[in-house]
């Protein structure tokens, strides 16, 4: 079994020079998309999984389609503990093949995560431990490690921006900032349109299932956002803004030309509100970008969306 310190990497924080330009303030990159797994989802699954294989459970047990299940499915590969991932019917033919590269057991099940979820909590038994997408305060606590990172390297950022889904990283990274004593600082939230569930959880006042998403930032499909991630909306300042998909993909292109790193639209949506030029950046010096990544993208799939 694997001991090693931790699953994730150290990623680059770098100054994007186009998007500082554009928004006339210094912009800087959490280059996430560089994790082993793919996306800024190792840091807290890989945390999860080492706690949980430290008591000895005999597999891991999660149901993601994306970048949850390929970080759950590396963490079994690197700490020899077998894993399964139970994956909707919509889940592509490439997430399935990089499931299957890292020699994770995939069950096909159902037309949503909904679905894909229930048949995987089904399964867990006393020896396994069910490796939760999004809610997990196990996440958010290896997530908060980016933030480390970021401070050590002598950025206090003056505002954040990153998308949101189910609300791990955006949990994470607000604990990584309140240990740090940035506790004004406000984060800028964004989804596509037709993944906005922490948009829908505002207007409600609490966290609310969202009955149809739709559009092609797939990894934004939660249809309710968890708790912890609601809750810092009363301790925070915090903006959440909705992009159409075709300016999440636009933004992914452009990063392509920019910073020669692919990522997928639901971090796209992220940079879309830095490409349009969005946000209130007056008298923002610096601002940290969350570029969390994505496994599944592919280029083909950028250039074909219509």
């Amino acid at each position: 079994m694997k001991t090693a310190e931790s699953l994730s990497i150290k990623t680059p924080l770098l100054e994007s020079l186009p998007l500082s330009q554009r928004n006339k303030t210094r912009v800087w990159l959490k280059m996430e998309a560089m994790q082993p797994s793919g996306s800024f989802k190792i840091r807290g699954i890989g945390f999860a999984c080492q706690q949980h294989a430290a008591r000895g459970v005999k597999r891991f047990i999660s149901s993601s389609g994306g970048n949850a299940g390929l970080a759950v499915a590396y963490a079994g590969r690197q700490l020899g503990v077998p894993a399964v991932v139970v994956v909707p019917e919509s889940t592509s033919q490439h997430a399935l093949h990089l499931l299957a590269l890292e020699g994770a057991e995939v069950n096909v099940h159902g037309r949503t995560w909904a679905d894909a979820n229930q048949l995987a909590q089904s399964l867990v038994t006393e020896q396994d431990a069910f490796i939760h997408p999004f809610d997990d305060a196990l996440l958010w606590q290896g997530i908060a490690g980016l933030i480390d990172e970021v401070v050590e390297e002598g950025l206090r950022p003056d505002a954040v921006v990153l998308s949101v889904g189910g609300g791990s990283l955006l949990s994470g990274v607000d604990q990584g900032l309140t240990r740090h004593g940035l506790h004004q600082v406000p984060i800028y939230i964004a989804e596509t349109s037709g993944m906005a569930s922490y948009y829908a959880a505002l207007a409600a006042g609490h966290p609310i299932a969202v009955e149809n998403l739709s559009g092609i930032a797939t990894s934004l499909g939660a249809r309710q956002v968890c708790q912890r991630a609601f809750d810092v909306s009363k301790t925070r300042q915090l903006v959440a803004t909705r992009v159409s998909d075709r300016e999440a993909v636009d933004a992914c292109l452009a990063f392509i030309e920019d910073h020669r790193i692919l990522v997928e639209p639901a971090c796209g949506a992220a940079l879309a509100l830095l490409y349009g030029q969005k946000l209130p950046l007056v008298d923002v010096e610096n601002v940290l970008v969350i570029v969390c990544g994505g496994s599944t993208a592919t280029l083909s799939t950028l250039q074909a969306f219509k």
